[in-house]
């Protein structure tokens, strides 16, 4: 099973190469790209850096242009591909068809590998993006339960990768607009459910708030640490009660399913946090690293430590972890 980690700058990827990533996958300073955020990604010249890097330590490097080009944009994303493939990466991760299409028609030796904004969650749409577009693996979206993973790996062709660890959201990736109502940019198109325009933050007598194009969407106390606003993460007024009325902080973690997963066929655990600093990506590629070897060195004696657990669970968003959709006792 291939270590998949993150990396939202050169020192992040350094760091996941050095703590044992089999890859990193990046993306570039625009919205070709899911994390687009200010001051996070690379530019053509720290991408070559980070994709040398890799390559002398026998690591790949994957460009995530993994959101919705619209017609008067779409030469960014062409040349966002042309200049990751020239550069070397061993896979562009894609959500859109029509990029896909073009890229597959220009260079058919490129890898492709589906996004999980692509949001494909059954054996049908998996033989469609393989068919039509000879997809070499595709990122499933964090809404399968273990028993459905199981079940679409045993029927398909196409190589599977899931998440492991990371923040988690209620919606189905590649189909969220909960932002855009607040904010009037879509995160399948912009890159971003809270774009940097639209946050402030401000110290007032009641502590720290954060705001999204002026609408309130947390406070903090002093002693609480306070997260980047999101409107499906936000606090809000309910029943006379202030609480996480739509989805409470928390981060997927998967170690205990491992065998499973491994079992199953999955061929790549995926790590969520590009926009997470390089110390949590160091931390949690360390654990992770650990975790495989000691499961491929002997399957049967796999057990979770608690060391990992109590590390990741530190890491986590909201400081708190879960198997999200992945466990689901009444199925």
């Amino acid at each position: 099973m291939e270590l998949v980690c993150p990396a939202g700058n050169l020192p992040s990827l350094k760091a996941a190469v050095d703590a044992g990533a089999d890859a990193v996958y990046i993306g570039f300073r625009n919205d070709t790209n899911a994390r687009a955020f200010p001051s996070l990604n690379f530019d053509r010249e720290t991408a070559a850096q980070g994709i040398r890097y890799a390559h002398r330590h026998a690591r790949k490097v994957f460009v995530a242009l993994n959101t919705y080009p619209q017609p008067r944009g779409m030469a960014r994303w062409i040349e966002a591909a042309e200049t990751a493939l020239q550069l070397g990466a061993d896979a562009l991760i894609l959500a859109d068809i029509g990029l896909m299409r073009l890229l597959r028609d220009r260079y058919p030796d490129a890898r492709l590998h589906l996004s999980v904004q692509g949001s494909a969650t059954n054996r049908q749409a998996l033989k469609f993006y393989r068919e039509h577009f000879d997809i070499q693996r595709a990122v499933l979206p964090r809404v399968l339960s273990m028993s459905q993973i199981r079940s679409l790996a045993a029927h398909t062709s196409t190589p599977l990768e899931v998440f492991g660890f990371g923040g988690l959201c209620i919606m189905a990736e590649g189909r969220c607009h909960l932002s855009s109502y607040l904010t009037g940019d879509s995160p399948n198109k912009t890159g971003v459910c809270s774009p940097a325009w639209a946050v402030r933050w401000t110290e007032t007598t009641q502590g720290l708030e954060s705001r999204l194009n002026g609408v309130l969407i947390d406070r903090f106390t002093a002693a609480e640490a306070a997260g980047y606003p999101t409107l499906c993460k936000g606090r809000f007024a309910l029943d006379g009660n202030i609480l996480h009325a739509l989805e409470e902080p928390t981060s997927l973690n998967t170690l205990h399913l491992l065998p499973d997963l491994h079992q199953a066929g999955v061929v790549a655990i995926k790590i969520e946090g590009r926009q997470r600093s390089l110390s949590y990506v160091r931390r949690v590629t360390e654990v992770w690293r650990n975790a495989l070897d000691c499961l491929l060195a002997d399957p049967n004696a796999f057990r979770v430590r608690e060391a990992w657990d109590a590390q990741l669970a530190d890491l986590s968003e909201g400081h708190q972890t879960t198997l999200g959709a992945y466990e689901r006792p009444w199925q």
